[in-house]
């Protein structure tokens, strides 16, 4: 007779299986993409011939393989630090060592949470360090200084500290007192929180981090307004934000959510860009609300997020989620926390598989974005834009197809294009 093996194992064996095959999966992936750039770094693609030029073509290309093959070492890294966290005990330790110290406890619960992402913030660090001070360096993208570096950090650590232990006592406070239906409550509590951030972001938290000052180009504001009343959109007002001091990329977008939504423009941006440039790119961004695609986004999310707190409500009862994962429960005493920290980190080996469905569908609503964008302004003004934005930050014009259908949120450059001039 063949003996059944236990619920523990068939997790811990899933568990590193997802682990190395989504590990192999996405280094495949990105030697495809490497080889791909790097087989088309000579020639600018026949299409983009008049407007790019092939320096920056090569640039572009250098600066995605240079990008790819740090995120392979990082990628590397990650895995064997979850691991350690995982099957080789490291959360148990950390968790014991608490326990010891503090009992088994809110604090104690607490504390591990803190303790955890400050250790992964620390084990962090060297990799951005080298990704701001080298690789954005070398392609002539930073901005930052050491100093303003630290002083970022340094509000980040404070403000995750201000918002993020209140609302993670609340959320262990509710595991161990609100009942069998805590996964529901802690989830209204989790989205109240994540609306209420919407709203509070961009006047509360982004100013710590950016000055942000009102549009002074009368002329580009009246247009801006003009194009925001031609869509039936109104916006909390027009900012400019000093993205400049931080990197050359250049971006614009919406924030907030209802009567708090503002319209941001990168100071590089507006440098960069004609008026008629800047309106088809803003025009893009009322696609996504005309076609609702913030909503559709926001309602997806509070969806898969009750799936998920309905989830790890189960498996926090089950003590061989806990073994097959590493870690010996605390007997007599609550292991939210660690139950909170072992979803967090087995989910996304399995929603990594289901990436390329989001991914695609992310790829259609840009679509669906640039087309209203050239029914409200031009297509060869957005074109034009997208060209100039592409060259700046340096992104690729021929990326791999696998690699796109896989990763990219954004259609490649050649698809959109091919669509806003047909």
């Amino acid at each position: 007779m063949t003996d059944t093996l236990s619920p523990a194992l068939v997790l811990t064996l899933s568990f590193a299986s997802l682990l190395s095959l989504g590990l192999l999966l996405r280094f495949w992936l990105a030697s495809r993409q490497m080889r791909h750039v790097a087989a088309h770094r000579s020639t600018v693609p026949a299409a983009f011939a008049a407007t790019i030029t092939l320096a920056a073509h090569h640039k572009a290309a250098d600066y995605t393989v240079a990008k790819l093959r740090f995120g392979l070492l990082e990628l590397a890294f990650g895995s064997a630090v979850l691991l350690a966290w995982t099957l080789l005990g490291g959360l148990n330790v950390l968790n014991q060592s608490l326990v010891q110290v503090l009992g088994t406890g809110l604090l104690q619960q607490l504390g591990l949470l803190a303790a955890f992402v400050l250790i992964g913030g620390l084990l962090d660090v060297p990799f951005t360090l080298y990704q701001n001070f080298v690789i954005e360096e070398r392609f002539g993208f930073n901005k930052l200084t050491l100093k303003l570096w630290l002083q970022d950090a340094l509000k980040s650590s404070l403000v995750g500290a201000l918002v993020g232990l209140p609302i993670a006592a609340l959320i262990l406070w509710l595991m161990q007192s609100a009942g069998s239906l805590w996964w529901l409550w802690t989830w209204c509590v989790w989205m109240g929180f994540n609306l209420l951030m919407l709203v509070i972001y961009p006047t509360v938290i982004a100013p710590l981090f950016n000055k942000f000052v009102p549009l002074e180009d009368e002329s580009l504001k009246a247009r801006v307004c003009a194009l925001m009343q031609r869509c039936g959109f109104s916006a909390k007002g027009l900012f400019v934000m000093d993205g400049s001091k931080r990197s050359a990329h250049a971006n614009a977008y919406f924030t907030g959510f209802g009567a708090a939504k503002r319209v941001v423009f990168f100071d590089t941006l507006l440098s960069k860009l004609t008026p008629a440039e800047v309106d088809a790119v803003l025009a893009h961004e009322l696609g996504h609300f005309k076609h609702k695609h913030v909503i559709k986004r926001i309602v997806g999310l509070f969806a898969l997020s009750l799936l998920g707190f309905a989830l790890l409500g189960w498996l926090s009862q089950q003590l061989w989620f806990y073994t097959g994962l590493g870690v010996i429960p605390n007997l007599g005493g609550a292991n939210d926390a660690l139950a909170l920290l072992l979803f967090l980190m087995a989910v996304p080996l399995v929603t990594f598989f289901i990436s390329p469905l989001m991914a695609r569908v992310s790829r259609r609503h840009e679509f669906e974005a640039d087309a209203y964008a050239r029914a409200q302004t031009s297509g060869t003004d957005l074109s034009s834009a997208l060209l100039k934005l592409y060259e700046d930050n340096a992104s690729t014009l021929t990326p791999d197809p696998l690699f796109v259908a896989f990763y990219y949120s954004h259609p490649p450059a050649s698809q959109r294009v091919a669509r806003l001039l047909a």
